[in-house]
């Protein structure tokens, strides 16, 4: 099968098996050691962005023992995986050969039974953990105890908000009319992308005495700028962010007794599927590429992580926390210089002058790179086996 990018909207419809496993090899290639890190550790979407990054940096940096979370579809012979699922096989693969312990669990992380998988896994093959990343990423949630499905939404709070956006495949710049969400709207958002499910998967584990002495979990969250707030931090997202906060307040407590620690971690800006989707993400994106490439100070998903277990997660260095208790990663993107020079050009930045102001081409290889497409070395001429994920 020759496999080739078809994007429908904001999605990507295929993934390129041999792209994505030569992709986890490059960033694997790129882990340094830890001075200090986990020695076992379950991530909560490990497939992708932040959450591979994660499971890479811990076991390749640190040489942690890793379980990973994820809800993946394997593929057929007449279609490709997802890209997450490929992106597992090659994860699980590099790590047998330097003799690390990897599996991953696909299914509904929200669901109570992957909850059992998880312990299971935990209680049979690891004793207990040292280190749990929530970086769960989904539209929505079917609560465990309820039964109710909740559906998040990507809306600004109490009044409309017209903005400029990008359409990303054709590289136009336009302007957008977001309406404003309802309180149920929220409320869903809230249960999707809050705190709750993070505090079930800690409860669970602690309750089965699967967390080790100076156990220590972090949630990943993104707050932004004063031009992304209105659809981030004053929207639906502010309010889901706000009870994440909440959740990492409660676990501390909870954690305590064990000397434990729990963390939102506020990351840099990076192209995701989800982040195609949101108006006005694309353009901010380009032009924040743009500027921070230029600054030298620009940083992918690897990059970014690596930084935040040197001097976030791990103990002598610790990053600065904001008022509320967060690790603030997200220090270089809001720097003065940066972002007054990302406020200088959003005024002007238009489709005529978008290859000069921003970073489209960046962007757009992000996006593809997430599936495997455009990776070096790669023959994307060549026939690959679907359900091998090799050529």
């Amino acid at each position: 099968m020759i496999v080739r990018p078809r994007i429908r909207g904001f999605i990507c419809t295929t993934a390129h098996p041999t792209g994505c496993a030569a992709g986890v090899r490059a960033q694997i290639a790129r882990a340094a050691p830890l001075d200090a890190g986990p020695s076992k550790a379950l991530v909560l979407g490990a497939s992708g962005g932040y959450g591979l990054a994660s499971r890479i940096v811990a076991a390749f940096g640190g040489g942690a023992d890793t379980l990973g979370v994820s809800l993946e579809k394997a593929p057929t012979e007449r279609r490709t995986a997802t890209a997450g699922w490929y992106n597992n096989a090659a994860f699980e693969a590099a790590a047998a050969e330097r003799g690390l312990y990897a599996k991953t669990l696909d299914g509904d992380a929200f669901s109570d039974e992957m909850k059992s998988r998880a312990i299971e896994a935990i209680g049979t093959d690891l004793g207990q953990i040292d280190l749990l990343v929530y970086s769960l990423a989904a539209p929505l949630r079917r609560h465990p105890r309820t039964g109710e499905t909740f559906r998040s939404s990507i809306k600004p709070l109490g009044e409309a908000f017209h903005v400029k956006t990008l359409n990303q495949a054709t590289g136009e710049v336009h302007e957008v009319d977001l309406e404003p969400a309802t309180a149920e709207e929220t409320a869903a958002t809230v249960a999707v992308m809050g705190g709750e499910d993070w505090e079930y998967w800690i409860e669970a584990l602690h309750d089965a005495k699967l967390l080790a002495p100076g156990f220590r979990t972090v949630a990943y969250t993104y707050i932004g700028s004063e031009l992304t707030w209105p659809i981030y931090w004053q929207a639906t997202l502010g309010k889901a962010k706000e009870d994440l906060d909440r959740a990492a307040v409660a676990l501390r407590a909870r954690l305590a007794p064990l000397d434990g620690d729990a963390r939102v971690a506020v990351l840099k800006a990076v192209v995701t599927q989800a982040s195609s989707a949101i108006p006005v993400v694309p353009l901010y994106l380009s032009v924040l590429f743009r500027v921070m490439k230029d600054a030298g100070n620009h940083e992918d998903c690897l990059a970014h992580i690596d930084r935040l277990f040197r001097t976030g997660l791990y103990p002598d260095r610790e990053a600065g926390l904001d008022e509320v208790g967060r690790l603030r990663m997200d220090d270089f993107e809001l720097s003065q210089p940066v972002q007054e020079e990302v406020g200088r050009r959003w005024p002007l930045v238009a489709t005529d002058n978008l290859h000069e102001l921003g970073d489209l081409d960046g962007v757009r290889n992000d996006f593809l790179g997430i599936f495997g497409f455009g990776v070096d070395g790669v023959d994307y001429d060549a026939d690959v086996d679907p359900l091998l994920g090799r050529g």
